[in-house]
């Protein structure tokens, strides 16, 4: 066997137990058939699957975009807010995305130069602005993280409402195990 096939064979078994916990320090798998841990390896491997994908689609289309993740986010949060008929102001925008003013004020500085969003007057509030996107992004987000986004529905729709449940809770517990907690103290 050649490096390069040593290296995919253990790339693809880094989320396999029997290779990086073969002692069993952190992962008890010696109660599980090697049918039941080759199917579990395979919902880890599915995950980090659709994982890499979503990571390579955003960062496609932040890159064709010249955006970052917070300015891809903020423009989706526009779209939903104008396609929800909710005017956008700088400190909701700074709300949503946890950024203080001051760097909501740099980002929307930003996207407008680049010519993603414009800003408005308030319709109802002298004092303030909206937030609008251009045209041209909102066709370009659409074309990109819009259709992803419809054919994940398409998937998720396939499903029947027993699959959806299961899969709705097994994502839930996914997402919980993520916290992260600090390290025992030492004494």
């Amino acid at each position: 066997m050649s490096s390069r096939d040593d290296a995919r064979r253990i790339s693809g078994s880094m989320i396999d137990p029997r290779v990086i916990d073969p002692r069993q320090e952190l992962v008890r798998h010696d109660d599980l058939s090697e049918s039941e841990l080759t199917e579990i390896v395979g919902v880890l491997s599915a995950i980090r699957g659709w994982r890499e994908a979503e990571q390579r689609l955003s960062f496609e289309s932040r890159s064709k975009m010249r955006l970052n993740e917070t300015d891809m986010k903020a423009l989706r949060y526009v779209i939903a807010s104008m396609n929800a008929g909710v005017a956008v102001t700088a400190g909701a925008l700074a709300e949503h995305l946890h950024i203080s003013t001051a760097s909501t004020t740099k980002l929307l500085d930003r996207l407008e130069a680049s010519g993603h969003v414009v800003r408005r007057p308030h319709p109802t509030d002298r004092r303030a602005v909206t937030v609008e996107i251009t045209p041209e992004t909102h066709r370009e987000v659409r074309r990109t993280m819009g259709l992803q986004h419809a054919r994940r529905f398409e998937v998720a729709r396939s499903l029947t409402p027993d699959e959806r449940a299961v899969v709705t809770r097994f994502l839930t517990e996914l997402s919980a195990t993520t916290v992260v907690t600090p390290p025992p103290a030492e004494d």
